[in-house]
């Protein structure tokens, strides 16, 4: 199950794992988008359902559930993908909405699927969660406050679950990337075209598929290994701070 699977890393990830054979349930809230790319990896020739959910609803989370189970579809892998930012300002003159919005989707969303698919994966003793954390969950910036605080306690929930689950092969991991190239920039400032195109101008940033290609390795590691952590960054960024620009290369 791949959630937030229609654009970004989630987009980049769903593609990766259908050439592999995997078979894939995609989870967004855009469901035009969701049919337009459930057809296209339906040509790989693994099996793709897809259902319009918002991670923020834990009763839509729940009816997704009952209707996989209704189908005999179990979930084997889950991709906590589905996240955003919102805004850019400091603490003291953030919006409330943007605030809510960041928690409900990076925090509440995230612990709604997978406090709706965990026990089926210890019941069966097997299966593995990996959760798209972020730089700025290592290290905050300036005007990052709530959004940063949200990263944190992504990486905070991979290490607490990891304790619960020890004495069973339950995996779960993070993987935290740096600055990536996606459409991350244009919901942070709500459509704001020009400015998201500044994020990353001159910049040799990563790409969905470079983070795809982590959580491939992170997958496919063998049983005894669990990867806890991957931070990934571009190699023209050591930090939040520390970036070389004009260094574009694809």
């Amino acid at each position: 199950m791949v959630t937030g699977a229609t654009a970004g890393i989630g987009e980049a990830c769903a593609r990766t794992l259908a050439e592999a054979g995997v078979n894939l349930v995609l989870i967004a809230r855009r469901s035009d988008r969701l049919g337009a790319l459930a057809g296209e990896l339906a040509a790989t020739g693994v099996d793709v359902r897809t259902r319009a959910v918002d991670v923020r609803d834990r009763d839509g989370v729940t009816r997704c559930m009952e209707w996989l189970d209704g189908q005999g579809v179990t979930v084997d892998i889950l991709l906590n993908n589905a996240g955003l930012a919102r805004g850019l300002d400091t603490f003291q003159e953030g919006s409330h909405e943007d605030w809510d919005d960041m928690i409900d989707t990076n925090v509440k969303g995230l612990i709604n699927v997978t406090r709706a698919i965990l026990p089926g994966m210890i019941a069966r003793d097997s299966g593995h969660v990996v959760n798209i954390g972020s730089i700025a969950g290592h290290m905050v910036y300036p005007k990052g406050n709530v959004y940063c605080a949200t990263k944190y306690a992504v990486r905070a929930l991979t290490d607490a679950a990891n304790l619960d689950l020890v004495g069973t092969r339950v995996r779960m991991s993070s993987v935290d990337p740096g600055l990536v190239e996606t459409e991350f920039s244009l919901v942070r400032f709500r459509g704001d075209e020009e400015r998201a195109r500044t994020v990353y101008e001159g910049v040799d940033s990563l790409m969905p598929e470079d983070i795809a290609d982590a959580v491939y390795y992170v997958l496919n590691t063998r049983p005894r290994v669990n990867v806890l952590n991957m931070l990934v960054m571009p190699t023209v960024q050591r930090s939040p701070f520390v970036m070389a620009r004009e260094q574009v290369a694809r």
